[in-house]
């Protein structure tokens, strides 16, 4: 499982993280418009993500996850035909159809193998091998990119074939499952997390992590970009930071799952307040996307494992994959639509003041998460 989160990352990230920059430099869109066509894919995958992981629950997992990695491969290099507008948007749209099974389908099966007093522990140890492979798909990538994003496209299909092969070979046995009760409709557990109070509260604060993450894996190269950098050193900026979270995601869950996993979450949120702070007021953009993404890590430390960790805990017996499914939407949502509210704010109030602006909503987060901490704990689910 963890070997084949580390191939889907290094296959999709490698590509992804440059995708906004031959959109508009290679394809010649509008930014607008590719931050558009991107929020209309993750709003597509989140979507349909609630359902998949629903019906997740009742069939099981393995078969959906290859039937995804092997549509990826085939639609992910097709953004070589991209040249228009409506042409980004189906490519686009495609690519939202076959990530809205893996996301919550994978999350899924990895806690259904975890013990669940260790759950943070197994998601940093997962994490961990996913940020080692975006360091190791995005800094050559970066490179890569300047001269062939043909090849590029060409490695990351190949990546995702061999995501297949491992859930095919390597997962042959029966896998333990939590299965929803044949008595409940297919529909109901799939909308059940959207009408619980407690899970809606807790996505209305948390939605700042993956918006967050949107912002410095897609707005933040364009930023560096039009400023003057090039792909070589961001990647090699974004891929230093996936070796500090490599470092120190393992020992830095171990030592807080204790607490439970939504402890630390309002820290978190503040320590990614001030990473997007570090974008907007240090002058050098260099020196800017540096400091920012390194202090952005030590709030990916915790989020990466707690989030997860703690949409577990508000999951009901049976319906884990629809919850995941839920969180996969509102991530998407919010992941989505980093690139697309930078295009706005970019040409509304500049770049700068753009990042003080995420900074500010990304602090008023962690206040509310601070407080809300001890309602959270006591409405989730026991660790059993």
């Amino acid at each position: 499982m963890v070997a084949a989160n580390f191939v889907a990352v290094a296959a999709r990230m490698s590509l992804v993280t440059f995708l906004g920059i031959w959109f508009v430099r290679e394809a010649r869109i509008e930014l607008g418009t590719v931050g558009l066509a991107f929020l209309c894919e993750n709003l597509l995958r989140g979507a349909l993500a609630p359902a998949f992981g629903a019906l997740s629950d009742r069939i099981g997992r393995r078969a959906l996850l290859i039937a995804a990695a092997l549509a990826t491969a085939a639609v992910l290099p097709c953004f070589l035909l991209v040249q228009d507008a409506p042409s980004l948007f189906a490519w686009s749209l495609a690519m939202g159809v076959s990530g809205a099974v893996n996301m919550p389908v994978a999350a899924a099966l990895l806690l259904d193998l975890a013990p669940a007093a260790r759950r943070q522990s197994v998601l940093a140890l997962n994490y961990t091998a996913m940020s080692v492979a975006y360091t190791l798909g995005v800094m050559p990538a970066g490179y890569v990119a300047e001269r062939s994003y043909e090849v590029l496209a060409m490695l990351s299909s190949i990546g995702y074939l061999l995501v297949a092969l491992l859930y095919a070979m390597a997962m042959r046995s029966e896998l333990r499952l939590e299965r929803a009760p044949v008595e409940r409709s297919l529909l109901g557990d799939t909308v059940s997390a959207v009408r619980d109070p407690l899970f809606l509260g807790f996505a209305a604060i948390a939605f700042v992590f993956p918006l967050s993450m949107g912002l410095v894996v897609a707005a933040s190269p364009l930023f560096a970009v039009e400023l003057g950098l090039g792909e070589g050193f961001i990647g090699l900026v974004l891929g230093g930071n996936s070796i500090l979270v490599a470092a120190l995601a393992l020992p830095v869950a171990a030592r807080i799952e204790a607490a439970g996993p939504f402890r630390f979450l309002g820290a978190a949120a503040l320590v990614v307040g001030a990473a997007l702070a570090c974008y907007a007021v240090i002058p050098d953009i260099a020196a800017a996307l540096l400091v920012g993404t390194v202090v952005f890590s030590f709030g990916e430390l915790v989020f990466s494992s707690a989030v997860p960790a703690a949409v577990a805990r508000l999951a009901p017996p049976g319906r884990r994959g629809a919850y995941q499914g839920a969180w996969v939407l509102v991530g998407s949502v919010s992941m989505g639509s980093a690139l697309f509210l930078s295009s706005v704010l970019r040409d509304a109030i500049g770049w700068r003041n753009a990042w003080l602006a995420y900074a500010a909503l990304a602090c008023a987060a962690g206040v509310l998460l601070f407080f809300a901490r001890e309602r959270l704990l006591r409405g989730s689910q026991p660790q059993t």
